[in-house]
C-alpha cells in the first residue's frame, strides 16, 4: 500500500521548522567559530589585539634605560575622540609639554586607544609632545631613589627637550609619582622656565587619602616607636631587599579593586562573541598585566618620606644632600583629583596649591579612578578639554 501524503500545509510548516532548525546550526556554527576565535586571540595573541602605542614618536635620547619619546605632529585632517571628530588645529603653541610618567607602568596609558589617546588628544589641540619613558628597571638599577629620577634624570632630559624644541619654557604633566617627580624637579632646580605644572592623583598629604591613608597613620606610629626604640630605619636596608618585580605591582593594582578585576573576566567570557570588546579587553589587559619593576631605592623613598612619614603635607622633603621646599615653585598649577579614586583621594591633593609659591594654582575634581583619570572613557569629554584649555593660556 501506499503511504498516504501529508497534507501541503503541513508539508510546508515541517519544512519551515527544517530551515529554521537548520539556520539556526549554521547560525550557532559560526558563532562557535567567532567565539573560539576571539578566545584564542585574546588569551594567545593579546599582544596582536592590542590598540596601544600606536602613535608615531622618534626617540630622541637613550641612556640605555631612560628613553625620550617625541611625539610626530599629526598629519591626518581630523582625528577620531569618543564620538566625536575633532579637526587638528592648525595653531601651534609656543609651549611644549613633557609627560612625566610615574614608575612601575608602561607607557600604554599615555596612547592608550586611538580614540582615547592623551598625547594624540594634546597633538591635536596644537601641542608639541615629549614623554620620558623611564625603562624597565632591574635589580641593576635598584638602588636608584626618587633623588635619582630627581636630580640626574629630570635635568638631563629636560635639557634634551629644550635643545630639541628650540625654546626654555617648558609645561610638565605628571600623573601619580610622576606629579611627585615633576613637583620635585620645580622645586629642586627652581627653574624659571617651568611655566606651567599639571599634577593628577599624586599624593600630598598621604594621611587624608581614605581608607588607605588611615592605615598609613597606623603605621606612622608604628614606625616611631621602632625608631626611637630600637633606631632602625628601613633606609637601613638593602635597598634589593625591597625590589619589587612588576608582577607584584601589577597584582597590587588589580587588588584595589578585586571585585571589578574579577567582574573584568567574567563580563569577557559572557561577551566572548564581540570582537570590538575583546580588543577593549586585551589593550586593558596589555597594560594591566605589565606593570614595571620598582628600583628597592625608589620604595624606600615613597614608603617612607610620602606615605608614613607623610613629609610632602608641608610641602617639604629632604631626598639625600636635597632639600626640597614646593614654595619655591612659581609655575602656575592645574591638580587634577579622581572624584571615585581610592588611591589618591582629592583629599590627599587638597593642600597642593597652597603649598606652591605661585598664586595661579587650583585643584579641580573629575570623574574617574586613578586610571581612569588619566585615560578613562570619560576623560577625552571631561579633563582633557579642561586640561587644553588651561594649558592654552599659558602656552603663548
Amino acid at each position: 500500500m501506499s503511504r498516504p501524503l501529508l497534507p501541503k500545509t503541513l508539508s510546508l510548516t515541517l519544512q519551515a521548522q527544517r530551515d529554521k532548525l537548520s539556520s539556526r546550526a549554521t547560525e550557532w556554527r559560526r558563532d562557535s567559530r567567532r567565539v573560539l576565535a576571539n578566545a584564542n586571540d585574546r588569551f594567545l595573541r593579546t599582544r596582536e589585539l592590542t590598540r596601544s602605542d600606536q602613535t608615531p614618536y622618534e626617540v630622541l635620547h637613550d641612556n640605555g634605560l631612560v628613553k625620550l619619546r617625541y611625539y610626530l605632529p599629526l598629519s591626518e585632517s581630523d582625528i577620531a575622540l569618543g564620538e566625536d571628530r575633532l579637526a587638528v588645529k592648525t595653531e601651534r603653541h609656543r609651549v611644549p609639554v613633557v609627560l612625566v610618567p610615574p614608575l612601575a607602568v608602561n607607557m600604554n596609558i599615555y596612547d592608550f586607544f586611538p580614540e582615547r589617546s592623551l598625547v594624540k588628544f594634546l597633538l591635536a589641540q596644537g601641542f608639541a609632545v615629549y614623554l620620558i619613558d623611564w625603562g624597565r628597571p632591574t635589580l641593576r638599577h635598584t638602588h636608584y631613589n626618587l633623588e635619582t629620577y630627581i636630580a640626574d634624570f629630570m635635568p638631563d632630559y629636560l635639557s634634551h627637550v629644550r635643545r630639541h624644541a628650540g625654546v626654555d619654557a617648558l609645561s610638565l604633566h605628571g600623573w601619580s609619582i610622576g606629579g611627585v617627580l615633576s613637583l620635585g624637579y620645580a622645586a629642586l632646580s627652581k627653574d624659571p622656565n617651568i611655566h606651567n605644572l599639571v599634577i593628577i592623583g599624586t599624593p600630598i598629604n598621604g594621611h587624608a587619602s581614605g581608607a588607605l591613608g588611615k592605615m598609613y597613620q597606623r603605621l606612622a606610629k608604628q614606625a616611631a616607636w621602632v625608631r626611637k626604640h630600637t633606631g632602625f630605619r628601613v633606609h637601613n636596608l638593602s635597598p634589593k631587599l625591597l625590589h619589587t618585580p612588576g608582577w607584584i605591582n601589577a597584582l597590587s593594582f588589580k587588588m584595589l579593586s578585586p571585585a571589578n578585576s574579577l567582574l573584568g573576566y567574567w563580563e569577557l567570557l559572557t561577551r566572548l562573541d564581540d570582537r570590538e570588546f575583546v580588543i577593549n579587553h586585551a589593550t586593558n589587559g596589555a597594560f594591566l598585566d605589565d606593570m614595571v619593576a620598582y628600583p628597592g631605592g625608589v620604595i624606600q623613598d615613597m614608603i617612607i618620606r610620602i606615605w608614613i612619614d607623610n613629609d610632602l603635607a608641608d610641602g617639604r622633603i629632604k631626598l639625600g644632600k636635597h632639600q626640597l621646599d614646593f614654595a619655591d615653585i612659581k609655575a602656575s598649577l592645574l591638580a587634577i583629583a579622581g572624584k571615585q579614586d581610592t588611591m589618591v583621594t582629592a583629599d590627599a591633593m587638597r593642600p597642593l596649591p597652597d603649598l606652591i609659591g605661585s598664586d595661579d594654582g587650583r585643584l579641580e575634581l573629575v570623574s574617574g579612578g586613578h586610571m581612569g583619570i588619566l585615560a578613562g572613557s570619560k576623560t577625552p569629554t571631561e579633563a582633557w578639554p579642561m586640561l587644553a584649555a588651561w594649558l592654552k593660556d599659558r602656552s603663548d
